[in-house]
């Protein structure tokens, strides 16, 4: 199975909690900023168990894609306890109340391929974030934890790629829900994310931050003029090489689309 190489080079590769030194975290160098960089990042990373809920539920009859949902939530919780260490280690803290709202699960997606297809629009965004942040902050603990999140996010999308591609190939006719799941989230001039688009309105998050606080700081503090605009265009580029179209602007999307549908 895939995912058995998988497996086998992130336990060959991949960094541990433990390697981190919390007790070097240079105090004087945090800034607010950070702090909440942090804090947007533990809640995004803690809706990870809802997703590989879903994931379980949804690929019931796909035991090698669900057994990269195991690994792969595993260390989308190591995220979530690396930015929560940090901000132990400068005296802050994220209520337990906050991280419990982000346990239900997802809906299923629209179909299975639309599924994880937004998972690898999700990876792209966040390897791009966490990367950009890292080379801005001074912390070193901190751009040490954002830096090795950045690269295990970038191979989280090459495996949903494989994943989203293998389906497709199976199952051509959920082809337009790819199509569809691409243009709802690169269509306009925000960061568009699962966490923001399916979780933003629990009251329990209404007085604290959230994924979408981290982006928000992220173009408005960090991000160069056009930016976004080079993400989605990459992610465009990426979708295009999975269903082998050009989709290299939102015109060719919806053109593609109704190509697909027709």
């Amino acid at each position: 199975m895939h995912t058995f190489e998988v497996f086998k080079q992130y336990e060959r590769n991949h960094w541990q909690l433990r390697d981190i030194d919390f007790d070097a975290v240079r105090t004087d160098l945090v800034r607010p900023e950070y702090v909440t960089m942090a804090k947007s990042g533990v809640m995004g990373e803690s809706n990870v168990i809802a997703a590989v809920h879903g994931f379980l539920n949804e690929f019931v009859d796909d035991y090698d894609f669900s057994t990269f949902a195991v690994v792969w939530g595993y260390q989308e919780v190591q995220h979530h306890y690396a930015f929560k260490s940090w901000l132990a280690a400068v005296g802050e803290h994220v209520p337990d109340a906050t991280v419990q709202a982000m346990r239900e699960p997802y809906a299923p997606g629209t179909t299975p391929s639309a599924t994880l297809a937004t998972n690898v629009i999700s990876e792209l965004t966040v390897n791009h974030v966490y990367r950009r942040v890292a080379a801005a902050v001074e912390e070193p603990v901190l751009r040490q934890i954002l830096t090795n999140a950045s690269l295990d996010e970038a191979g989280h999308a090459r495996e949903f790629i494989h994943f989203v591609k293998q389906r497709l190939a199976a199952h051509p006719e959920e082809t337009a829900s790819v199509l569809e799941t691409l243009y709802v989230y690169t269509s306009d001039g925000r960061i568009k994310h699962p966490v923001s688009m399916f979780k933003s309105n629990l009251t329990e998050l209404a007085d604290h931050e959230t994924i979408d606080t981290g982006f928000e700081l992220f173009l408005e503090q960090i991000a160069d003029a056009g930016e976004l605009e080079e993400l989605q265009d990459k992610i465009r580029k990426v979708f295009g090489g999975i269903v082998d179209v050009d989709l290299s602007s939102n015109g060719r999307v919806r053109r593609a689309l109704a190509e697909a549908i027709a």
